[in-house]
């Protein structure tokens, strides 16, 4: 083999080799070692359930959580799109990857997390009875043969069901929104209403006077966001975010603009 000839081999494979070594596979993981940061995140949501996420008069999605998730997104460098779900189908949503998130207000619960990762919680919340004012349900004992309402999906149906006051109860009835159920409960169609603390309140402070909340409750748990158990890098991401927002104080101006205080655990 001439010399000329023979350079010109080894130009090539040099060449080649370089090629190989810039060349990075559509989803890869790059050379950093650490997976690119979600340029959108779509956040599956009840957008009937202030305050946490909701529409205001002009039809706009607004609430706390939603004013969370935008904080984060924007720490994250990633756009955040909203989307309203049916929230008894939730899982079906994020484990179909039609949703990246479930952030509104999701009570984290062991029956939950065989299907999707938790956050750490950022809420603790209780789950309320309420009443109408001249009701004279005034304990959980008084509900033996009451009709109670509760939104479909939600974590208020397990917190009663696993009560021993559920046997005696004559109805748990079911709705999609909380909003139809509060109505119900002020024209008679309903005795009682087992509701979040956040949710109940908000409602209740718009009609001073016209609902009671008991004294017993039906317990106490924590919100969470959720994600696919198999999306541990946005899981991760979001943790150190809303860690940060923590920590710098945006989180608890955030719940001081909804709640009136720091209500962030």
């Amino acid at each position: 083999m001439n010399k000329r000839i023979s350079l010109l081999l080894a130009g090539l494979a040099a060449g080649v080799v370089l090629l190989g070594c810039g060349r990075q596979e559509a989803g890869q993981t790059p050379a950093s070692g650490k997976a690119a940061a979600p340029s959108r995140i779509v956040v599956g949501l009840d957008d009937n359930f202030p305050p946490m996420g909701f529409r205001d008069q002009q039809n706009k999605l607004v609430g706390f959580d939603i004013d969370l998730a935008r904080e984060a997104a924007r720490r994250l460098g990633a756009q955040v799109e909203f989307k309203p779900i049916d929230w008894n189908a939730k899982e079906a949503e994020l484990n179909g990857k039609r949703v990246d998130a479930l952030w509104n207000g999701l009570t984290i619960t062991e029956k939950r997390k065989e299907n999707i990762a938790f956050t750490t919680p950022y809420l603790e919340n209780r789950q309320i009875v309420v009443v109408i004012a001249r009701s004279t349900v005034r304990s959980k004992a008084d509900l033996a043969g009451k009709v109670v309402g509760l939104q479909e999906g939600s974590s208020a149906i397990d917190a009663v069901e696993k009560d021993d006051v559920a046997k005696s109860i004559k109805e748990l009835k079911k709705y999609g929104d909380n909003v139809t159920a509060l109505m119900d409960l002020s024209t008679g169609r309903l005795d009682a209403l087992v509701v979040d603390e956040v949710v109940g309140r908000y409602y209740l402070a718009k009609k001073p006077g016209e609902y009671l909340v008991l004294e017993d409750n039906f317990g106490s748990e924590e919100y969470g966001v959720g994600v696919r158990k198999d999306d541990a890098e946005l899981l991760a991401r979001l943790q150190k975010t809303m860690d940060e927002m923590k920590k710098d104080g945006s989180a608890a101006r955030i719940s001081n603009e909804w709640f009136g205080k720091d209500i962030v655990k």
